[in-house]
């Protein structure tokens, strides 16, 4: 099987979201990548704005047809595709290991100044289920690779960075990283197909784990420490500050900050 299926790349789009889930809806078969180099209307989690300038980011969408993924598992795609990322923008940016974290459930962060996080790549995913059953999937993930902190927009900078900028401002060839990707990414979504999740490289991954983290749930706002992720429902585990252990769904959560 040729991995990706299908893969174009583009040089302004709307959303490669959308491309991708039409793809699908018209029956292309997986694996599907799309690859802008400008997005007109990029979206993040919950609908936040996801802007780039022209060639400083990495922009793709990723589709996915799985013959036998639960609905419950379904956050798994997402987390294979950060993991893939994570490793193959260490390589590409000749970063350490362990420069780059998940911060839950699937943004890409470096350690920023006074050990706050400040993120690199941000991931979403949009699920279509049967029943019980996955039958599709579009990931998301839009990678700062050439982006100048000089040119970071004013609002965003503190929280921040690129992998130019990780590397000592050496450049970064989207191209070289997107090759990098979907070598790392065919053999995580071979293993997922086959009923076998990376749970312990998943949970060794996040930034989380052990810090202290303000949880925002429609109105209502979590504090407590994270002590780790639930590899079967993806739930980030908390001990609150009032003595209760809760189990939070990446999917009820507006934001989550770590302090």
């Amino acid at each position: 099987m040729t991995f990706p299926a299908r893969l174009e790349r583009m040089r302004a789009v709307d959303s490669t979201q959308r491309i991708v889930r039409e793809w699908l809806e018209a029956g292309i078969p997986e694996v599907a990548v799309a690859v802008a180099g400008y997005q007109t209307a990029g979206r993040g989690r919950h609908g936040r704005d996801w802007v780039a300038p022209p060639g400083a980011a990495l922009l793709l969408s990723v589709g996915f047809r799985p013959a036998n993924l639960a609905t419950r598992h379904a956050w798994r795609l997402a987390a294979v595709v950060a993991l893939a990322m994570r490793d193959a923008a260490e390589a590409t940016a000749g970063l350490k290991d362990g420069t780059l974290w998940l911060k839950w459930p699937n943004d890409i962060v470096a350690e920023g100044p006074r050990g706050s996080l400040v993120k690199a790549a941000g991931v979403i995913g949009e699920t279509v289920s049967g029943g019980e059953r996955v039958e599709s999937a579009v990931v998301g993930i839009g990678v700062n690779t050439d982006w100048q902190a000089a040119d970071f927009p004013w609002s965003l900078a503190p929280t921040m960075t690129s992998l130019r900028e990780l590397a000592g401002r050496r450049p970064i060839d989207n191209d070289e990283l997107l090759d990098a990707f979907l070598a790392r990414l065919e053999p995580r979504y071979a293993s997922l197909a086959a009923g076998a999740f990376d749970a312990g490289g998943w949970s060794t991954a996040q930034r989380t784990t052990d810090h202290t983290v303000v949880v925002d749930i429609g109105g209502a706002t979590i504090t407590g420490t994270a002590t780790g992720v639930d590899p079967e429902t993806g739930a980030l585990l908390v001990n609150t500050d009032h003595g209760k252990a809760m189990a939070i769904d990446s999917g009820e959560v507006t934001r989550c900050r770590v302090l």
